[in-house]
């Protein structure tokens, strides 16, 4: 299977994360850059700050890979106005996807108003740019039960609030791949955790993002009905490695 056009490209890092300069950051998100247009990868997936860089370098190579970015990221605890004015740099910079953190924390707390309201501001905000918006629920915060509730409720939302049209530009994603868990346990997407997502969320499509490690489980990903994943270990996983890491 050839799962290039499902890979969303992904650094998100900061210099400091990394242990490098600002230019040894920017020559990382160059080097993502590269390798996503020689292999033809869907997306590149960076941080705001460097979105228009990222732009830049796609447009001296009229090179048709998209760009996405996430939004109050990692946590998602950011106000309605946090959310929106963020997104709407980004949208500004040139980003073509926002893959907003649900404020996963609030729901868990019973703020539901919360949660629902910045579902639908945000992706109002998106759609209404022609911009692709994904959630991302923190499957690894989540048990079971609420993984299926918060996917329900971003389906019911879409539903509800949007048109047929869009709901295949809005995507359920598992994780920001920076959530810390204890005792080692997967802090991403699980074939367990997937199959929740996609089994309460259709039509909507769905994004598998943390943990995927080698091309056999992209392949099984895929095979269980996502549209894309999420890695930072893209070019290993074409290759048929076997990769470390979080994300």
């Amino acid at each position: 299977m050839d799962v290039r056009q499902y890979i969303d490209s992904t650094y998100l890092k900061t210099p400091a994360m990394a242990g490098v300069t600002i230019k040894g950051n920017n020559e990382a998100v160059k080097s993502l850059v590269r390798d996503a247009i020689v292999n033809g990868y869907k997306l590149v997936m960076v941080r705001p700050e460097t979105v228009t860089f990222v732009k830049e370098l796609l447009s001296v190579e009229r090179s048709k890979v998209l760009i996405g970015t996430v939004v109050d990221f990692p946590e998602g605890e950011g106000t309605l106005f946090k959310k929106l004015e963020e997104a709407r740099e980004c949208i500004e910079w040139g980003a073509d996807e926002l893959d907003f953190v649900i404020d996963y924390k609030a729901y868990k707390r019973g703020d539901i108003e919360k949660v629902k309201t910045d579902v639908i501001e945000c992706t109002r905000l998106g759609l209404d740019h022609k911009k692709v918006v994904k959630w991302i629920i923190e499957v690894a915060a989540l048990s079971d039960k609420e993984i299926i509730s918060i996917t329900v409720l971003i389906k019911n939302i879409v539903f509800t609030y949007f048109s047929e049209p869009d709901y295949f530009n809005v995507f359920v994603k598992s994780s920001t791949g920076f959530y810390k868990t204890e005792k080692s346990l997967p802090n991403g997407a699980t074939i367990h955790s997937i199959k929740l997502i996609l089994e309460n969320s259709f039509p909507l499509p769905v994004k598998a993002a943390g943990g995927i490690r080698n091309y056999n489980e992209a392949v099984q990903m895929i095979r269980l009905g996502v549209k894309r994943i999420g890695t930072s270990s893209a070019n290993q996983i074409i290759a048929g490695a076997q990769v470390s890491g979080e994300y």
